[in-house]
C-alpha cells in the first residue's frame, strides 16, 4: 500500500520516482475535482511535490488539458504537447486520467502499482452541478466582469510573480507583490527572490455573496460567500488571499497557512490562476 501524502489539497502517492496525484472528492462514484481545481492546478501541485523530493525535470509531455503557461510560470517546467513533444528530448510524461487523476512517470513501460485511498469526501450533487454551471457561464468568451478588468497580456506578464511568489530585493527588505517604484519614486529591481509559501493570518474577512466583487458574482452565491485572509509571510511581505474554495476552514488570527495554485476567475474564455490560502493542519 502506497503512503498517501496530503499535498496542496490533493492526495498523492509515490511508486519509486513515479507519482500519482488525485482529488480527494467523489461524485457519482467517480473521483471529481473540487470547486476551484482542474488538471492544471493538480499538475502544478504534483510538480512542486516532486521538486520538494529532489525530482527535477525541465520538460514533461502531456495532453493539452493542462494549461502550459500557468505550469511554466508556477514551476519553471515546460509542458510539451502535440508536435512539440515529438521534436524535443523529454524524459517525463504526464498521464491524464478520465477522472480527476494525474500520473507522472519517466518509464511508460513500467507497470505502476498505485492503489488510491478509498475514504474520499463525497461532494453534494446539487453543489457540484451549480458550481460547474457557474464556471461554464463564466468561461464564455462574452463574459466580462464589470469590476476591475485585467487583460490577457497583463495577466500573463505578471503570472510568474503571482504563481511563484517572486519578490524584489530592496534596501527596506523584500517587496511583494512586485512594483516598479518605491515610496520615494526610485525604481526597484526586477523580482529575483522567491518567498517561502508560509505565512501567518493577521486578519480575515468573509464577504457575503451580495458583497463579493463582480468577478465572483456567478460562484459566490453557490459558495455561500468569499473568504479572504490578510497574511504576513515569514520573510516580511504581506498580502491578501482568497481561501481555497474546497477547504472547510474558518480562519483565526495567528493561524499558519500555506498556498496552492487554484482557479481564481475566468474572463474572455481564459481561466485566471492564482495562489489561494490553505490552512496548515497538524
Amino acid at each position: 500500500m502506497n503512503e498517501v501524502i496530503n499535498w496542496k489539497g490533493y492526495l498523492a502517492m509515490f511508486d519509486g520516482q513515479a507519482l500519482m496525484i488525485q482529488s480527494p472528492f467523489m461524485l457519482d462514484d467517480s473521483i471529481a475535482f473540487g470547486a476551484d481545481s482542474d488538471y492544471t492546478t493538480m499538475a502544478i501541485a504534483g510538480i512542486s511535490l516532486m521538486q520538494s523530493r529532489g525530482i527535477n525535470f525541465a520538460t514533461v509531455r502531456s495532453l493539452p488539458l493542462v494549461e502550459a503557461q500557468a505550469v511554466k510560470s508556477a514551476t519553471g517546467v515546460t509542458v510539451l504537447s502535440g508536435d512539440d513533444s515529438d521534436e524535443e528530448d523529454c524524459e517525463w510524461n504526464l498521464l491524464v486520467g478520465e477522472e480527476a487523476t494525474l500520473v507522472f512517470t519517466n518509464d511508460l513501460e513500467r507497470n505502476l502499482g498505485f492503489h488510491g485511498p478509498a475514504d474520499l469526501e463525497v461532494l453534494d450533487p446539487t453543489f457540484a452541478g451549480d458550481i460547474a454551471e457557474a464556471w461554464s457561464l463564466e468561461l464564455k468568451a462574452s463574459h466580462v466582469s464589470q469590476g476591475a478588468y485585467v487583460s490577457e497580456a497583463a495577466y500573463l506578464e505578471g503570472a510568474s510573480a503571482r504563481l511563484n511568489f517572486m519578490a524584489q530585493s530592496h534596501t527596506t527588505g523584500l517587496v511583494w507583490p512586485p512594483r516598479q517604484l518605491d515610496a520615494n519614486g526610485k525604481r526597484i529591481p526586477a523580482p529575483s527572490e522567491s518567498l517561502t509559501a508560509s505565512a501567518t493570518v493577521e486578519s480575515w474577512t468573509k464577504l457575503s455573496a451580495a458583497g463579493a466583487p463582480s468577478e465572483f458574482a456567478l460562484r459566490a452565491p453557490v459558495l455561500g460567500g468569499i473568504q479572504t485572509v490578510f497574511v504576513r509571510f515569514d520573510q516580511g511581505p504581506c498580502g491578501v488571499f482568497l481561501v481555497a474554495d474546497d477547504e472547510q476552514y474558518e480562519p483565526e488570527i495567528g493561524d499558519k497557512v500555506t498556498f496552492a495554485v487554484r482557479q481564481i476567475y475566468a474572463q474572455e474564455g481564459l481561466i485566471r490562476y492564482g495562489m489561494k490560502a490553505i490552512p496548515v493542519r497538524g
